[in-house]
């Protein structure tokens, strides 16, 4: 009986070490966790690590992963899901501490996804919580058709809205991650997309420390986002996925970033394809060259179908097995952050979902921008209008709304819709009728007006058209050759001839004619903002763009958004599209007037600043800012930066925004602390910067003062 017991002791005991010993316990560090797990995996399964869709292990009970999702603006490319506005858009509320909220609010729905797709069996792409979001390229260029998915021109305000984006997808809970961002595309990647598997961006030292680079630099000293995505395009002769001086050198020896690197999809194939219809770079002789080429700088992820290879440049010898592990093991580290080994899976507490929705209007609301608004005519009043006609090729369309890498809306509300909406709230007395009419297509002049349109437009008192552009016109290198568009790109920012026509014809027929914008980025806008009565940018404005819109209109909503890029005049030099180089580009750099600049936008009231003080202890500046108009309002606060002294410097840049909330004829005190990179000058031929003395100007709204340091 003595020895039955010990037999079962001893078992006892084994098995406790064994459960001690087993990667999913959860009371294991983490580090010690991916040590025991990587013991038992084969040479085979190690490589599958490496390949974004990482197969099923069965013998080990782990399911296959995906590492490939997007959430550019809320959860993509896997059914219903809530759509907010566009990166462009979210630029333009400068609200950082919202768009942290709102990418929360992502987060918690993706992982309401993840988890109800774990339950399904279904490990495919787009349903795990590894996702290619922010797009944090500089939008050098309006003419790029992926700039809708960036937050803009500026430095700064890129990155503020990047590190916004990746606080709020990787919220931490008990030591895990609720899902990981991925900072793209490194580096100096914005077109022309017809040619991003060629494509040489040459670049000086100047321009690419001071203008592509500081945005990425931020969010890696600033949060420990889980994962850097390397472009398609060259840099300077040497492909980005293969570039040991911007992969090794800069991005993990300088800025000592060691978590996981990842290739754009089927990068690695523009090294070595050889293709008659595409031009590739062409740059390595095999695939196993290329593989071998990334994976031995930092490459820990191929997003791709490159496992042949892979395992090719093993076998070869030309990748060594303790870089494989050391690559397999930042992987699987990763894995087990997110907590897809834990036996019992974290974040399974359902969303309050509803609020998902609010955001969405809330951040649709704020994003809007009032270029201009003659005589006041804007916000409508109701009862003065018996008659309003709703015009234009986005009035009706729910597909613009949605921009790209977006998901389903259960509930899309489109801008004729929110403004029907809206006036059916109205006493019967002031409700006005509604003429609804596509007018014209974006671009071409196929489309037939019904034979009463004159007259109809006659019997209208107002008149509100809603154009621009379209998501199926511009966008990742799409399959459209029309005219001003080519490839996803844009051949000329002017807005759509027949779209343009159409509001000349409009005008003539003597009506007030509000035009609403709604775009990815800046459009040429030299005769609508001289002859029109109101003009306003609604971007692609997601889910409640409609409801947003027409809050805005009739005065429910203060417009407060501020122009994240420059609105160029159809009389400014632009430089080649595939110039990299920052002469006349942006506000930063730009010696002309644009029609809108950077910063810009209106307001139903009215703000003016006073009393701006620096601290140069603290490296903090403060403003007044008084509401003296008669309405509440929402005020953007914008600090810029004039290095007086160094003509090599930008023009002027933005160290500071906030966002502040003012009542009627009250007073805010605004604070900036500026980071003190912003006083450092970039030196020539050494990738670093360098304090030199010099006076410097400080401008809040018209308040300047000058500094020395």
């Amino acid at each position: 009986m003595k020895k039955f017991l010990y037999l079962i002791f001893l078992f006892y005991i084994v098995n406790q070490g064994v459960a001690q010993q087993d990667f999913r316990n959860p009371k294991l560090p983490i580090d010690e966790r991916v040590q025991l797990l990587m013991n038992q995996l084969t040479l085979e399964e190690k490589l599958g690590m490496m390949e974004h869709h990482n197969p099923a292990i069965e013998r080990l009970g782990i399911p296959a992963y995906s590492w490939w999702n997007e959430a550019l603006h809320g959860v993509a490319r896997d059914g219903y899901a809530t759509v907010y506005p566009m990166p462009t858009a979210l630029a333009a509320t400068f609200d950082d501490k919202a768009v942290q909220e709102m990418f929360g609010m992502v987060a918690d729905e993706a992982r309401l996804k993840f988890n109800r797709n774990q339950r399904a069996g279904r490990y495919d792409d787009y349903t795990g919580v590894s996702f290619f979001t922010p797009n944090i390229n500089i939008f050098r260029d309006p003419r790029w058709g992926r700039g809708m998915e960036t937050y803009g021109e500026d430095p700064y305000l890129t990155a503020r809205m990047g590190m916004a984006c990746v606080k709020g997808l990787q919220q931490q809970v008990d030591g895990r991650y609720k899902a990981l961002a991925c900072i793209k595309h490194f580096a100096v990647h914005s077109g022309p997309e017809a040619d991003r598997h060629s494509f040489d961006a040459t670049v000086s030292g100047r321009a690419f420390w001071t203008t592509y680079l500081p945005a990425f630099k931020y969010i890696v000293e600033h949060t420990d986002v889980g994962m850097v995505m390397c472009g398609y395009n060259r840099l300077n002769g040497v492909p980005c996925c293969t570039n040991e001086d911007l992969l090794v050198n800069i991005l993990r020896n300088q800025w000592g970033y060691d978590r996981l690197f990842v290739t754009d999809c089927w990068a690695l194939n523009d090294c070595w394809e050889r293709d008659t219809v595409i031009p590739r770079h062409e740059t390595h002789a095999t695939a196993a060259d290329a593989a071998a080429a990334a994976f031995g700088s930092v490459i820990d992820l191929e997003c791709g179908s490159g496992l042949s290879a892979l395992k090719e440049a093993v076998e070869k010898g030309m990748l060594p097995m303790d870089v494989i592990d050391a690559h397999v093991f930042k992987v699987l580290k990763a894995r087990f952050e997110l907590g897809l080994f834990d036996p019992e899976p974290p974040f399974t507490t359902i969303p309050d979902t509803v609020a998902f929705e609010k955001k969405a209007l809330e951040m649709a609301q704020k994003s809007i921008v009032l270029l201009q608004n003659k005589e006041n005519i804007l916000p409508l009043e109701p009862g003065k209008y018996k008659s309003i006609a709703i015009l234009g090729p986005n009035a009706a369309d729910d597909v613009m709304l949605c921009g790209n890498y977006n998901g389903t809306p259960r509930h899309a509300v489109t801008i004729y819709e929110g403004i029907r909406n809206y006036i059916s709230k109205f006493p019967k007395e002031q409700r006005p009728r509604l003429y609804f009419d596509t007018a014209c297509h974006h671009v071409d002049g196929k489309y037939r007006l019904p034979k009463n349109f004159d007259k109809k437009i006659a019997q209208c008192d107002l008149v509100i058209f809603v154009g621009g552009l379209s998501p199926e016109l511009e966008g990742e290198e799409l399959k459209v050759e029309l005219d001003g568009f080519h490839g996803g790109d844009r051949t000329s920012i002017d807005l759509p001839r027949i779209q343009e026509g159409m509001l000349m014809k409009l005008k003539k027929m003597g009506k007030p004619v509000v035009f609403v914008l709604c775009s990815g980025g800046a459009v040429a806008l030299d005769w609508e903002d001289e002859n029109l009565d109101a003009v306003l940018a609604a971007w692609y404005g997601g889910q409640s763009a409609g409801t947003a819109l027409a809050d805005v209109l009739f005065g429910k909503v203060n417009p407060s958004g501020k122009l994240p890029v420059t609105f160029y005049s159809t009389k400014n030099y632009l430089p080649p599209f595939d110039s990299y180089e920052m002469e006349h580009r942006t506000y930063r750099f730009m010696t002309e007037e644009p029609l809108y600049p950077f910063g810009y936008g209106l307001s139903y009231t009215k703000f003016e600043y006073g009393g701006i003080k620096y601290d140069p202890v603290t490296n903090t500046v403060v403003c007044k800012v008084r509401n003296v108009g008669g309405k509440d309002g929402e005020e953007v606060a914008q600090l810029y930066l004039t290095n007086q002294g160094d003509g090599r410097s930008p023009l002027k840049t933005l160290v500071g925004f906030e966002r502040v909330f003012i009542p009627a004829g009250e007073t805010a005190t605004v604070t900036f602390t500026i980071d003190e990179d912003f006083f450092l000058t970039y030196v020539d031929g050494k990738q670093h910067f360098e304090s030199h003395p010099g006076t410097f100007m400080l401008q809040c709204g018209d308040q300047k003062i000058e500094i020395r340091r």
